[in-house]
């Protein structure tokens, strides 16, 4: 066998490249920290100076004015039955709809109202400044006048937007400032304030936009220059400090990392005993410690060998256990493959290597057929001991003949003895007629069974248990009845199919058992359970196994 030297990275060289990384991550928090932190800033400072500049606007307005332009605006508006808002401007549609509005913009209103806006817009550095009328019926937010580079026309509206109707119930609110970021026109605030006449009624509103281009281009430029400033500040810091990890740390680790392959290799009987490490610090603990190791490392490595020879004689005793388990349990279906009556299949995944539920489908006699769905209390070997001899009890004592109840009898009188640990096994055994349909159960303690008839749907057929059996005994058992017609389906489980828990704690439950059932129900028998798994996986995730999952189902022909 050759030995290959795989090439490793020095201490030293790790040691450089996480400080590297160290550093250069806390450059990076500090650029995301100082950018959130002046974003907001800004962001809040400019809203409030939209906020503050468009009630401004709505106060220094001359309210004469202002109410006799929307008046002459908003009659010609509510007289043009074609209304063609912005979504369509440039169309012929469009400018024939403006034109209704070409005398507006002349008007000594307008003029006036326009002029307001242009000063205030000017002496502020507002992008926009414009005033809006809302149609409550139409939802629309119509122009009244727009100082700004690219002006909307008087008449103008666009749609009001939905997180916007609250404005048509209260129309004192105003609409909240917003920031937007787009191609045309880059960062800007916005922010609405309601317009009032002289009985304190609002007749409008106007609106601030205000460009953030400039000043977020500012803190761009200031973020790149502090992390550049970072980088040379972190590189020196760093270069500082590989120097004295390199005197501190890696010199002595390499001191005792080569007396350990010394050690390692049987050069010398005592080689640890002759290191000279004296830093003062847990390296020279360590160096200690490996010369107390020295002395003990040969009991030490007996102990470890008898462990490990024990572990793995105890790992091939439960690799044996499990396969003497899953043997135990029919795998291959149709059990009977000369019976036509019936479509048959059954599986179980236990939680750990061995489980404590089982299944069981046999013949009793020509026209009888065992059913058993079972779990046993408790995990792992304990369970499946007990899980064994509870079947072996079940299936022999029902071919010898009698009814559920009477079989559910002996198997708990006989577990009872000696059942110190106190284990007990809920079960669900029935005898089904192959000919006629015709069935008896009993329930000890056992999940609902899930019924179909042919046509139908899966549903819970839900009725009063029996105690489990081995709790405690001369318990009698009772027993019902059923019948399944040409078609219908019975399904058993155990409780491990509800109970599955997902990463949060949710249990699987029987409406999604119900559900998945019906999610194909005219599958055959394998396919449903194996349709049943995969929703359960899928709801689980990567949560882990806690119960073992074990499904039977007939579909009787």
């Amino acid at each position: 066998m050759k030995n290959s030297k795989t090439k490793k990275l020095s201490l030293s060289t790790k040691m450089s490249l996480q400080i590297t990384m160290a550093i250069l991550l806390l450059c990076l928090l500090l650029e995301l920290i100082t950018s959130s932190l002046v974003n907001s800033q800004i962001d809040k400072e400019y809203m409030s100076r939209a906020v503050s500049l468009a009630k401004t606007v709505g106060v220094t307005l001359d309210k004469e004015t202002t109410k006799a332009l929307i008046d002459e605006v908003m009659s010609i508006y509510s007289s043009v039955d074609n209304k063609v808002g912005t979504q369509n401007m440039g169309t012929d549609a469009y400018d024939q709809y403006i034109s209704n509005f070409a005398s507006v913009s002349s008007s000594p209103n307008y003029v006036n109202i326009h002029n307001q806006l242009d000063n205030i817009r000017n002496v502020n550095f507002a992008k926009s400044i414009y005033i809006i009328c809302i149609d409550p019926v139409l939802k629309n937010t119509v122009y009244i006048a727009d100082s700004s580079d690219e002006p909307c026309s008087p008449g103008d509206f666009d749609t009001l937007l939905e997180i916007n109707y609250s404005i048509l119930d209260n129309p004192d609110a105003g609409f909240d400032p917003y920031t937007t970021n787009t191609t045309e026109y880059g960062w800007l605030v916005s922010a609405g304030s309601p317009i009032y006449d002289e009985a304190g009624n609002v007749i409008a509103y106007s609106f601030v936009d205000l460009s953030m281009v400039d000043i977020k281009r500012a803190i761009a430029n200031f973020l790149v220059i502090l992390f550049v400033v970072s980088l040379i500040a972190a590189a020196i810091i760093c270069a500082l400090q590989i120097i004295m990890s390199q005197k501190t740390i890696v010199s002595p680790i390499n001191i005792l990392s080569n007396a350990a392959i010394a050690y390692g290799n049987h050069e010398e009987d005592e080689i640890f005993s002759k290191v000279n490490i004296h830093t003062g610090d847990e390296i020279e603990n360590l160096s200690d410690a490996m010369k107390r190791m020295e002395q003990d490392i040969k009991d030490y490595i007996a102990n470890l060998t008898a462990v490990t020879a024990e572990r793995e004689r105890m790992g091939a005793e439960l690799n044996v256990a499990t396969k003497i388990q899953a043997d135990m349990l029919p795998k291959i279906f149709p059990k009977f493959s000369d019976k036509k009556e019936y479509d048959v299949f059954a599986s179980m995944n236990p939680a750990k290597e061995v489980g404590g539920d089982f299944y069981d489908v046999f013949e009793i006699d020509d026209s009888h057929l065992g059913l058993v769905v079972a779990d046993v209390s408790g995990k792992g070997v304990p369970a499946a001991l007990f899980m064994v001899i509870a079947k072996t009890l079940i299936k022999n004592r029902a071919l010898l003949g009698g009814s559920p109840s009477e079989v559910l009898e002996y198997a708990n009188n006989q577990l009872c003895e000696g059942n110190e640990a106190g284990y007990f096994v809920t079960v669900w055994f029935a005898i089904l007629n192959i000919k006629t349909g015709k069935g008896v159960a009993a329930n000890a303690g056992h999940e609902h069974p899930a019924i179909r008839r042919a046509g139908g749907e899966f549903e819970l057929s839900i009725y009063k248990h029996s105690m489990a059996v081995a709790t405690l005994e001369g318990l009698k058992f009772k027993e019902h009845e059923f019948e399944l017609g040409h078609g219908d389906v019975l399904f058993c489980y155990t409780d491990g199919v509800t109970e599955a828990t997902d990463a949060n704690n949710e249990l699987f439950g029987n409406d999604r058992l119900i559900e998945a059932l019906n999610n194909a129900p005219d599958e055959n028998m394998g396919s449903l359970c194996e349709g049943v798994k995969k929703s359960i996986d899928d709801f689980v995730g990567e949560a882990p196994q806690f119960d073992d999952i074990t499904m039977l189902g007939i579909r009787f022909y």
